[in-house]
C-alpha cells in the first residue's frame, strides 16, 4: 500500500497523495517536543490519513519560532485552500499551531477549515498544567526541563499569554468542529481537557477521546480522525485501513 502513495516536495513542505483522491486536502502540522517544525517525522501518520480518507495530505514545514511559525502555517493553509476543502490535523506543538491558525482565520474573517483534529495538543505555553508534572514523572522519555527550554526559544520573548502562542487562553467562539485526542497518561492531558471544556462552553462542536495510555492513543489516532473527518467532509469516505501505526 505504501508504494501506491506519492510524496512530492514543494515550497510549503511535503504532500502525500493517495492513489484515489477524495477531493479534500488535509493540512498536517506535525509537532514534537523539540518544536523542530520539520515535516518528515510526520510522514507515516500522513500516509495513514491519506489512505483512510482519500485526502491529499500537505505536511507543512515551519520555522521553529514565533510568530514566523504561524506565518508559515498560514501560507501552507492558503496553499491547501487553492486545491479544495481543507481539514487541519495537528499533533503536540503542531496542534497548538493548528488551533492558533483557527483563531487567526476567524479573527480575520477568512474561510475556516471544515474541521480540525488535535492530538496530544500543546495548547498552553505557560506550562503550568498538573498533568505535565504528574504524567511526565511516569514517562522517562518526556523531559519537562527540555520542553521549557525549547518553548522559551520558540516564544522569542513574546508573552506566553498571547492566544496565538497559548490558544487555550483565546476566545474559542465561532471555531469549526474540533476532535481532541489524548490519553490518561499524556503529560499534556490537562491542555486537552481544559480546551474541550472551554470549547463546549463556547458553543463549539467538540469531540473528545481519552485513551488509556500512549499505545492505545497511537493505535486509535487514524480510525478516530478518519471517522470524524468523514462526518464533516462527506467526500472523505472512510476506506480500508493501512497496516496499523507501530
Amino acid at each position: 500500500m505504501a508504494s501506491e502513495l506519492h510524496v512530492d516536495a514543494h515550497a510549503v513542505g511535503l504532500t502525500v497523495r493517495p492513489p484515489e483522491g477524495s477531493g479534500i486536502v488535509l493540512l498536517h502540522l506535525h509537532g514534537d517536543r523539540h518544536l523542530s517544525g520539520e515535516p518528515e517525522p510526520g510522514l507515516d501518520l500522513a500516509g495513514h490519513l491519506a489512505v483512510r480518507t482519500g485526502a491529499e495530505v500537505v505536511c507543512a514545514r515551519y520555522r521553529p519560532r514565533f510568530p514566523v511559525a504561524l506565518a508559515d502555517v498560514r501560507a501552507a493553509y492558503e496553499h491547501c485552500r487553492a486545491a479544495g476543502p481543507v481539514i487541519v490535523v495537528g499533533t503536540l506543538a503542531g496542534a497548538g499551531l493548528a488551533t492558533a491558525l483557527l483563531l487567526q482565520l476567524r479573527d480575520e474573517g477568512a474561510r475556516l477549515p471544515e474541521c480540525a483534529v488535535l492530538v496530544s495538543a500543546l495548547l498552553d505555553l505557560r506550562l503550568e498544567a498538573q498533568s505535565l508534572l504528574f504524567n511526565a514523572a511516569a514517562n522517562p522519555a518526556f523531559d519537562v526541563a527540555e520542553l521549557r527550554r525549547r518553548v522559551a526559544e520558540y516564544a522569542c520573548g513574546a508573552p506566553r499569554t498571547d492566544p496565538l502562542l497559548s490558544p487555550l487562553l483565546g476566545n474559542l467562539h465561532g471555531l469549526p468542529p474540533v476532535q481532541v485526542q489524548t490519553a490518561g497518561t499524556d503529560p499534556l492531558l490537562d491542555d486537552s481537557l481544559a480546551f474541550a471544556a472551554r470549547a463546549a462552553h463556547s458553543g463549539m462542536n467538540v469531540n473528545l477521546h481519552i485513551r488509556q495510555d500512549a499505545a492505545e492513543l497511537r493505535a486509535r489516532i487514524v480510525p478516530a480522525a478518519a471517522a470524524f473527518i468523514g462526518s464533516w467532509a462527506p467526500s472523505a469516505a472512510v476506506r480500508a485501513p493501512w497496516p496499523p501505526l507501530g
